[in-house]
């Protein structure tokens, strides 16, 4: 899936440079190439049309840098991105400068087809094990999705990346014997019991009883402590490390992001 993108050279850094261009509706990005670290302004709207889609990685990017000192026509895939948790605001964007003549890795989401597989409809439980597929190509091969038929999956069966259907100039760089989808056997309440209990002594844990109150548990703890003499601990109230300031540059507007993604 291919996409053009305008962006504007730069020449200041920083958190308060960052905030000033989020605050006037743009937003940081770096792109990155052999050699060189360009600082850019984006169109933030440019870039979420290319994450509705669901392009992520897989997007080329035609990217035309106004007041860039070398070529102004560069071709690029998203690298990676950070947004806002509570607001949505895109807060930083990195971009990788690619060659169309050399082979890139990169992941490719992995897309279930067929409908529902006919051991789910049997009682089995689906689990899509890997969701995304590690690949290797040149950046005109890179396939939007990769798809898997999972309706004729029974239970107790699945599809490896062995068993994926091969995509020409297309390489799969995970491992042959990963699972990507299978259809599970539903578990019984008696067996789910049995192994929470196993778990349980093997941890030297006694299997909690159903029923029990927490008042009483919590007695009982207060009733063995007399017993032995010993007085509750004390928990100790946590120590919070100060936060270090970030360099200047593309680094530090990428933690800035980073730090807004905790909040």
């Amino acid at each position: 899936m291919k996409f053009d993108m305008t962006a504007e050279v730069r020449e200041k850094s920083g958190k308060g440079v960052a905030r000033q261009l989020r605050r006037s509706g743009k937003v940081p990005a770096v792109l990155y190439g052999e050699g060189e670290c360009l600082l850019l302004t984006l169109d933030p709207d440019s870039v979420t049309k290319i994450l509705r889609a669901h392009a992520g990685s897989t997007a080329l990017i035609s990217l035309k840098v106004a007041g860039a000192a070398g070529k102004a026509q560069r071709t690029a895939i998203l690298r990676d991105y950070q947004v806002d948790p509570v607001s949505g605001e895109l807060l930083h964007v990195d971009l990788f400068e690619i060659s169309m003549n050399k082979v890139i890795r990169v992941k490719v989401p992995v897309s279930l087809i067929g409908g529902m597989p006919a051991g789910v409809k049997d009682g089995g439980v689906i689990h899509h094990n890997l969701r995304e597929i590690h690949v290797e190509c040149l950046p005109a091969a890179i396939p939007d999705t990769i798809e898997v038929d999972a309706s004729n999956l029974l239970i107790g069966q699945g599809i490896h990346v062995r068993e994926l259907a091969h995509k020409e100039g297309v390489k799969f760089l995970d491992e042959a014997d990963h699972m990507v989808v299978s259809v599970a056997a539903p578990i019984s309440e008696a067996k789910l019991e049995a192994l929470l209990t196993s778990a349980a002594v093997a941890e030297g844990k006694e299997p909690e009883v159903i029923g029990k109150g927490k008042e009483e548990v919590v007695a009982e703890g207060a009733e063995q402590a007399a017993e032995k003499g010993a007085a509750p601990a004390e928990a100790k109230p946590g120590e919070k490390g100060e936060k270090k300031e970030a360099a200047a540059g593309a680094k530090a507007e990428k933690k800035e992001g980073k730090e807004e993604k905790k909040k």
